[in-house]
């Protein structure tokens, strides 16, 4: 075979996270997004010293697995999710084997007690965050907001079937999408650099129902420039509508930012959901680079903050603060942290990378003290906020990237904490941290590449995989959170 040619074969297993292995023409060919058991066709797109890598065209023939009326509408158009139409036992079995082929190499298998997977409480409508965007599916299209085409870097799915999130998620997301539709408000376009509408971000709690909404968009105001001021009254009977009979009046209609706005912020006030409202945001981000970030934030209604219980801790979210996506997996999850830590009394633990201190939180009332570092301020504060708000006196939150920051703590830990981004511990951070000699660490993952990496540097080092376990955070996706506890061999 050579590139380019077209072939069809059966998905042998899928590794870790997306790629499906199929075996064709007596190659064995990688194809991202192809389930287990699948007859896919295919086409080659590289060929070199061995290794194949293909795309998915078509499904031939569905795997024996597949269950299609239990699948998601925008199944295999939006890049979201991988597993749908795969009974949720299936997506854990695989989860399972994918985690523990990545560790079997590095840890000896008679070395460590590999527990498994724990399955998330909710399967569906679990996650409690989502990153709209807005686009178009094809050029010059109707307004999307959804997620990403599959395979794609500039198309945009409409969601408003996602089953992953609790319905208030496409309540709004539909809201959104036909509001500014309906002014012809133009997104912004990647190569271009030109455009209004960036994304939507949606986060609701599970506990308590609070809802914070932001919509991301430029500061480019020139689509609505050359039609006259607006009153600020044209909200109240919708934007949309006060701008045709404008139009029908042969007045000069123009439309300010605000009034557009808080045409928004009405027309989302006037949805019936589930949850309640705690805040709307405008949030202005003129960033080159496709990411959700804050280059200023108004508040158009309510506050710019929401609270999540856990463990019976109550957590103050910020828009752009870290927090689990899904709550009750969290509880799972955090409940296996403690347990691997085990006995901390009269002990300091370091919580490294601790995100808006949830860990920190949970360890606190029965350790002497814990340190949290984390480099984004605003989950630093918010730390430290929802510590008070705890009444945990013994939780000091230092901001700072953990290389930097870590050689000048005071406190000499007796246990760590890792739950670092994707990518792992940056590798000198990882000596660092080593050298503290502590007899126990509990390293957190999200990415079992990345940890399986940094377990081969631990062990050169002196520590062992005593226990680790994994902990399905994401159905329906390829992703899953791993637990290891590591003990020194030295003391």
């Amino acid at each position: 075979m050579k590139k380019g040619d077209v072939f069809e074969g059966r998905v042998l297993r899928i590794d870790f996270p997306n790629k499906g292995i199929v075996e064709a023409e007596g190659e064995r060919i990688v194809v991202k997004n192809a389930l287990p058991g699948q007859m896919i066709q295919g086409v080659l797109t590289k060929k070199r010293r061995g290794t194949c890598e293909g795309r998915l065209l078509s499904v031939v023939e569905p795997s024996s697995l597949e269950d299609k009326s239990r699948a998601c509408p925008h199944s295999g158009l939006c890049g979201g999710c991988l597993y749908q139409g795969l009974p949720y036992a299936e997506q854990l079995a695989i989860k399972r084997a994918q985690v523990k082929a990545l560790l079997d190499p590095v840890v000896e298998e008679e070395s460590y007690v590999f527990e498994g997977i724990k399955g998330s409480p909710l399967e569906r409508g679990y996650r409690n965050k989502m990153e709209f965007s807005f686009g178009d599916e094809v050029k010059d299209g109707p307004l999307a907001l959804g997620m990403h085409k599959r395979g794609s870097f500039y198309d945009i799915v409409s969601t408003p079937h996602c089953q992953i999130v609790h319905p208030d998620f496409c309540r709004i997301l539909e809201s959104a999408r036909e509001y500014f539709a309906g002014l012809e408000a133009p997104f912004y376009k990647k190569l271009s650099h030109k455009g209004y509408l960036r994304h939507l971000l949606v986060r609701r709690a599970v506990k308590t129902g609070e809802i914070l909404v932001a919509l991301v968009t430029t500061t480019q105001k020139e689509w609505l420039e050359g039609v006259g001021p607006c009153e600020t009254d044209a909200p109240a009977q919708g934007v949309p509508e006060a701008r045709e009979s404008r139009k029908a009046e042969a007045e000069p209609a123009y439309l300010t930012e605000q009034a557009v706005l808080e045409g928004f912020a009405k027309k989302l006030r006037a949805l019936t959901l589930e949850g309640t409202l705690a805040g709307i945001l405008h949030t202005k981000n003129d960033s080159l680079a496709d990411v959700v970030q804050s280059d200023g934030t108004d508040i158009l209604y309510g506050q710019d903050y929401f609270y999540e219980e856990l463990l019976g801790l109550r957590f103050k979210i910020t828009p752009f603060s870290f927090f689990q996506t899904n709550s009750l997996g969290a509880e799972v999850l955090y409940r296996t942290v403690r347990e691997y830590i085990g006995d901390t009394k009269g002990q300091v633990v370091f919580d490294l990378y601790s995100g808006t201190g949830t860990i920190a939180q949970i360890l606190a009332p029965v350790a002497e003290k814990v340190v949290g570092v984390e480099i984004v301020e605003e989950a630093v504060e918010a730390a430290r906020e929802n510590a008070a708000r705890n009444g945990l006196a013994n939780c000091e939150f230092i901001a700072g990237d953990v290389l930097k920051v870590v050689g000048d703590l005071k406190d000499k830990p007796d246990l760590i904490v890792l739950d670092p981004p994707r990518d792992g511990v940056h590798p000198k951070a990882l000596g660092r941290i080593i050298d503290f000699g502590v007899k126990r660490i509990v390293y957190v993952s999200c990415k079992p590449t990345s940890l399986a990496r940094d377990l081969a540097v631990l062990q050169e080092r002196g520590y062992r995989a005593e226990r680790i376990c994994c902990v399905d955070m994401f159905p329906f996706t390829g992703n899953c959170e791993v637990v290891a506890l590591l003990t020194s061999v030295f003391t």
